[in-house]
C-alpha cells in the first residue's frame, strides 16, 4: 500500500499515542488531518507538526462533527475515545462509556457517507477477561462471551461490533487493533489519571535518594508492554494488511514483566536508593496478562522492537525534563 500523497484522519491525534501515530504518517508522506477536542490531548504533543498537519476542533461525539472531520478523507485511524488509568476504568460510570460509543458511532457512518477507503479502530486489551493459562495470555477468540470488567472495556466491544457490521454491510474496509499496554514520551503524568509507568517514573523522579515508593497491591501483576513508536508501526500494518473486520493484538508478548520488576528497572535507571513498599488495599487491576502476539507476528509480518529498558529510559529522561519545566513554572509564577 503507498501512502505518499494519501489524506489521512486521525481522531485524538493531539493525544499520547495519536500525536506519535501522526508523525510516523508524516514520515511515510500522508497528508495528515488531526481531529481533536482537546478535552485529554494536549496542543503540546502536536505544536511541532502544526505546519505539517491540517487540525480540525471538532465535537466527535455529534454526527456533524464526524462529518466535518472526515470530509476529504482516504483513511482513518479512530483514537479517540474517553479513558483514564486504573482509576478511572474501573469506575462503572457512564462517562466511560457513553462518549465512546457516541464517537465510534458517529465515525463509522460518517465514513461510509464520505466514500472513506479504510478505517482502523483502536480497541483495547481491557475487553478480555476470561483466564487463559498461567499468565493470562489472550488471544482473539477469548473476546467471546464478552465480560470485561469496565465500561471502557464494554464500549471498545460495541465498538468492535459495529466495525464489523460496517466491514459486511457497508463494504468499508475495517480494522480493530486490540491495544496491549502501550508506553512512552507525552504520556500523561497527571498522578490521578496516569498508567503505571509514567506514574513509576514521576515517583522515582519526585523521591529524594534513600527515600520510598508505593507500589499498589504486591506488584506481582504481570504485565507485557509496547513502546509507542513500535504501536505506530503496528497500527500502519494493521490498516494495510487487516482491514478485513477481524480484530487483532498488538502488543509485546516477548517481554513480560512484573510491577515490582518494573519498579526496580526504572529505580535503576534513576541511579538511585530507593526502596519499593506496597499498598495491600489499592486497585491493582487484572493479576497476570499479555497479548497472545501469534496472530500478529502471522498475518501481519510484524513485531515490535524497542526493547523494555530502552523504551523506559526514554521515559524516563522525558519525564525528568518534563517534570523539571514543571517545577521552574510553578516557582516562577510563585516569585511574582
Amino acid at each position: 500500500m503507498q501512502w505518499d500523497d494519501e489524506t489521512v484522519l486521525v481522531t485524538g491525534g493531539a493525544g499520547f499515542i495519536g500525536s506519535h501515530l501522526t508523525e510516523h504518517l508524516l514520515e511515510l508522506g500522508c497528508n495528515v488531518i488531526i481531529a481533536d477536542s482537546f478535552s485529554r490531548g494536549s496542543p503540546r504533543n502536536v505544536e511541532h507538526l502544526l505546519n505539517d498537519v491540517e487540525l480540525r476542533t471538532v465535537d466527535l461525539t455529534t454526527h456533524k462533527g464526524c462529518i466535518k472531520a472526515t470530509e476529504g478523507v482516504d483513511h482513518v485511524f479512530h483514537l479517540a475515545a474517553s479513558v483514564g488509568g486504573i482509576h478511572y476504568i474501573q469506575r462503572e460510570n457512564v462517562g466511560g462509556l457513553t462518549p465512546s460509543v457516541l464517537m465510534n458511532q458517529h465515525m463509522l457512518e460518517a465514513a461510509r457517507i464520505n466514500d472513506v477507503d479504510r478505517f482502523l479502530f483502536a480497541s483495547s486489551a481491557c475487553i478480555y477477561r476470561q483466564q487463559h493459562d498461567d499468565l493470562n495470555r489472550f488471544s482473539e477468540d477469548q473476546a467471546i462471551p464478552a465480560n470485561p470488567h469496565s465500561t471502557y472495556g464494554w464500549a471498545k466491544v460495541v465498538g468492535e461490533v459495529a466495525c464489523q457490521a460496517y466491514h459486511d454491510d457497508c463494504d468499508l474496509n475495517t480494522a480493530m487493533v486490540r491495544i496491549f499496554n502501550c508506553y512512552g514520551p507525552r504520556e500523561s503524568l497527571d498522578p490521578d489519571s496516569s498508567h503505571v509507568i509514567p506514574s513509576l517514573c514521576r515517583k522515582v523522579i519526585e523521591e529524594p535518594d534513600g527515600g520510598s515508593i508505593e507500589l499498589f497491591g504486591d506488584g506481582s501483576q504481570q504485565r507485557g508492554f509496547i513502546y509507542v513508536t513500535d504501536l505506530a508501526e503496528g497500527m500502519v500494518r494493521a490498516i494495510e494488511k487487516k482491514a478485513d473486520g477481524d480484530p487483532i493484538n498488538l502488543g509485546n508478548g516477548d517481554e513480560v514483566v512484573s510491577i515490582n520488576e518494573l519498579a526496580k528497572t526504572i529505580v535503576d535507571i534513576s541511579g538511585k536508593d530507593i526502596a519499593i513498599e506496597h499498598d495491600l488495599s489499592k486497585p491493582t487491576g487484572t493479576d497476570k496478562y499479555a497479548a497472545d502476539d501469534a496472530k500478529m507476528k502471522d498475518e501481519l509480518d510484524w513485531e515490535p522492537s524497542i526493547r523494555l529498558e530502552d523504551g523506559l529510559r526514554e521515559v524516563y529522561d522525558w519525564a525528568a525534563e518534563e517534570l523539571n519545566a514543571e517545577g521552574t513554572a510553578v516557582k516562577a509564577g510563585g516569585t511574582q
